[in-house]
């Protein structure tokens, strides 16, 4: 049988560490773990002596992850929440065998929008013990799938294949590839013409190329951060913009949605968990009901677009 080593992080140490990462300064982790600041410094020194690596840079202003405690932090949440699994699912098994327990999911706005919802209602029907926690997260930089890697959440609903690598310890899989379209005033005879509105999301490298082959499309006269603005910008005439299908759902009968064609760059949407979270019950559950409830929910708007 395997021992701990003095060299172990307990469970204590490594809430504690979480804690401070998320409080940004030792005397508020300590006010939020009914601990005194006295308590949490020496919890924290002992974890950087044990790991070998300073884990916080400390300031008048707080406290501050450095890079190795970035990497520990997202470990130390990680294990936290595996540790939670193992006792839920294990009361689970000996009672009914039922999934439940909380499920943290990471999505981008639009599949908040669009995909959950039916998801999320089938879920509880079939599933009343599991308790799904939605947090919605631009797609940029490392996206959904960064709240995965850094033990915030259990599965995101993200975009895949992009030119950034999944990062170690996690898998994906595809769920749906969605078309973009150029989208305008409705009505408009030339809407190659407008002006662009764009949207910051429309940078993935799953539009990069195909973009940069276009000559008609103009430098952005508007920036926008959110789907919803540029669709109401759009609708107020302000320009056309090129967005993807999940964004269009249920758009107002003021906007025109027109094909890009054969060669229009399209992006694949699918579930991203770790290798460790993909095999518990709660996770498998919502992967069903994701396989179940998006191609029922979508097709039609796929077909309208196609």
């Amino acid at each position: 049988m395997a021992r701990t080593t003095d060299s172990d992080l307990a469970p204590q140490e490594l809430r504690v560490l979480v804690a401070v990462a998320d409080a940004g300064a030792f005397s508020a982790a300590a006010e939020a773990l009914g601990l005194t600041q006295s308590a949490v410094s020496h919890s924290v020194r002992g974890s950087e002596r044990k790991i070998g690596a300073v884990l916080f840079d400390r300031g008048r202003t707080g406290a501050r992850p450095t890079l190795a405690g970035d990497k520990a932090v997202a470990h130390a949440r990680r294990v936290l929440r595996l540790l939670d699994v193992l006792t839920v699912e294990a009361r689970g098994a000996a009672r009914s065998g039922a999934a439940q327990g909380p499920l943290r999911i990471a999505a981008f706005r639009s599949a908040a929008l669009h995909l959950l919802p039916p998801v999320l209602e089938r879920l509880r029907a079939r599933h009343p013990g599991i308790e799904p926690r939605v947090r919605i997260v631009r797609e940029m930089g490392r996206g959904t799938a960064g709240e995965v890697a850094d033990g915030k959440a259990d599965m995101a609903i993200a975009t895949l294949g992009g030119s950034a690598p999944l990062p170690p310890g996690l898998v994906a899989s595809g769920l749906l590839e969605e078309p973009y379209s150029l989208v305008h005033p409705a009505g408009h005879t030339a809407p190659r013409s407008l002006p662009l509105v764009d949207w910051a999301e429309n940078c993935g490298s799953y539009t990069r190329a195909w973009w940069a082959a276009q000559d008609w499309i103009p430098k952005a006269t508007v920036e926008a951060e959110d789907d919803g603005a540029v669709l109401s910008l759009v609708s107020a005439g302000h320009g056309m913009a090129i967005m993807p299908a999940l964004s269009l759902a249920g758009a107002a009968d003021s906007v025109g949605i027109t094909d890009l064609g054969v060669d229009r760059p399209t992006r694949r949407v699918g579930y991203v968990t770790t290798t460790e979270l993909a095999a518990t019950a709660v996770v498998r559950a919502l992967v069903r009901e994701l396989r179940a409830t998006v191609p029922e929910a979508l097709n039609p708007l796929l077909l309208q677009l196609s």
